[in-house]
């Protein structure tokens, strides 16, 4: 299952940014769903996950108290609000299906799409 990531932008430090995930049709979602992100010679690192339910959620450190991620009752798409960015949040943002345990691991049906870019300016 790949999902789609959009809502990237380029903004200066301590504005604030919101992205979205979308689940196409036909591939269900009853599965949680992490936001992971990539930057320029760093590992690709868990940012958030939230359960299926939407009830449940897990936040990286780096992000904790400025990133809410949501989902409503329709379960789609997934919205990862990021507020107060900083320089070092600049990444690729990608979501993928993962598992609702410690470190929101990656399911076996999911696939890495594209990510939308986020870059954020001192």
């Amino acid at each position: 299952v790949q999902l789609v990531e959009s809502g990237g932008d380029s903004v200066q430090a301590g504005e604030s940014l919101r992205i979205s995930c979308t689940i196409p049709r036909f591939t269900g979602d009853e599965y949680a769903v992490g936001w992971f992100r990539s930057a320029p010679g760093k590992e690709r690192e868990v940012v958030s996950c939230i359960s299926a339910s939407g009830r449940h959620t897990y936040y990286a450190d780096s992000v904790k108290d400025r990133f809410t991620i949501s989902r409503d009752t329709t379960k789609n798409p997934i919205y990862l609000q990021m507020n107060s960015l900083k320089p070092e949040d600049t990444a690729t943002y990608y979501c993928v299906p993962v598992l609702f345990e410690s470190g929101c691991p990656v399911t076996d049906f999911a696939s890495w799409g594209h990510g939308t870019q986020v870059t954020v300016s001192s």
